[in-house]
């Protein structure tokens, strides 16, 4: 049986341009451990669409009826506590079909909201802890999104980046403890001319992708006719696009599946540690973080063994957000990463140079 869909999205596999970012997104849902994606651009570029659209584009997940934090009845890392304590009185777990939760964090939202706050009165008086999850219990196994994010107040970022590195979130209030699992992918979205976020939280992010406005005149069109024709017939819109959503979520799928699959020889790591060191990257998250998305890629192209290809296609992304920032300096990070990768990879010829310049973008 399959959930019911509630929410009506514009199509993932119908929006136009973006691919970096749209890359960026299907890799993060393959391999969640590459640590979220950062999307810096324009306003009125597609963010938020692709973000929402990325949710309705996943299958339903398997999750305990009733529990408030989509507990998996399989695995112990994604239950809560009660769940866990249901499993082990040995009493019967039913499960249903839940659509992969989309989370919107509002800038306003305050840190009882983001992390759920204990009902002390009812504590004191009846003796039993009453706690109200938040935003993150819902985000468990799904998308946490948080548009502006360079906006929001940096111990809620905190927050935020502590819970998606950990995969838990504690709520501890006048010595009553509550810790529920909280697995998401992070993302987070803004506009650079409205202020930039902390280089420390910034590196916490596994990918950036910068967006920029279409400015070819046709192509501005073709988006204006999709939307309009979206708007004034979702449901027909959605029909026509079907089955290559439904191409793309097998896609995902088969990927999550061969992931464990897919090896990376040594001198491809070594490789990718060369450009970090040569970029002057600070610790090892850069390092990680290439390694994970180049295999996941290799996972998505249907593969079991990573190639330069997939690090040159990943390698931007990764790395360019890590860099120090020289305010003198007017060559783009994202620049500075092609220009050490094609050194280090021995792309010194222009032509190559423009393949691989091609190939992180594609």
């Amino acid at each position: 049986m399959t959930a019911p869909r509630k929410r009506r999205v514009f199509p993932f596999t119908a929006v136009i341009g973006q691919e970096e970012m749209k890359l960026a997104l299907l890799l993060n849902v393959i391999d969640p451990r590459i640590g979220g994606v950062m999307i810096m651009g324009d306003r009125g570029t597609g963010k938020s669409t692709t973000i929402r659209a990325l949710a309705d584009l996943l299958p339903d997940i398997e999750v305990v009826a009733g529990d408030p934090y989509n507990s998996s009845s399989t695995d112990p890392d994604l239950q809560s506590s009660e769940v866990r304590e249901r499993m082990e009185r040995g009493d019967s777990i039913s499960t249903e079909p839940r659509q992969v939760p989309m989370v919107d964090l509002p800038l306003g939202a305050t840190e009882d909201r983001l992390c759920g706050t204990i009902d002390i009165e009812k504590a004191l008086s009846e003796g039993v802890r009453a706690f109200e999850p938040g935003l993150l219990a819902k985000a468990n196994r799904g998308l946490l999104y948080v548009d502006e994010v360079n906006l929001l107040d940096d111990h809620l970022v905190d927050v935020l980046l502590d819970s998606a590195a950990s995969g838990w979130n504690t709520v501890e209030r006048e010595g009553v403890s509550v810790r529920h699992p909280a697995r998401f992918v992070l993302i987070g979205s803004g506009n650079p001319e409205e202020g930039e976020l902390r280089p420390q939280l910034l590196d916490r992010f596994g990918m950036s992708v910068e967006v920029s406005t279409v400015r070819d005149p046709e192509l501005r069109v073709q988006v204006v006719d999709q939307r309009t024709a979206f708007d004034s017939d979702p449901d027909g819109f959605s029909t026509a696009v079907e089955a290559n959503q439904d191409a793309l979520q097998q896609r995902v799928v088969e990927a999550q599946q061969r992931l464990g699959q897919v090896s990376i020889d040594d001198d491809l790591r070594l490789r990718i540690s060369a450009v970090c060191g040569e970029l002057d990257v600070d610790g090892l998250r850069g390092d990680i973080v290439t390694n994970r998305a180049a295999r996941a890629l290799a996972a998505f192209e249907g593969r079991t063994e990573v190639s330069e290809e997939d690090v040159a296609r990943v390698a931007s992304c990764c790395l360019r957000h890590r860099l120090r920032k020289d305010p003198l300096e007017q060559v783009d990070s994202g620049d500075r990463v092609v220009k050490v990768f094609c050194k280090v990879f021995e792309r010194s010829e222009s032509s190559d140079r423009a393949d691989f310049e091609l190939a992180l973008v594609a």
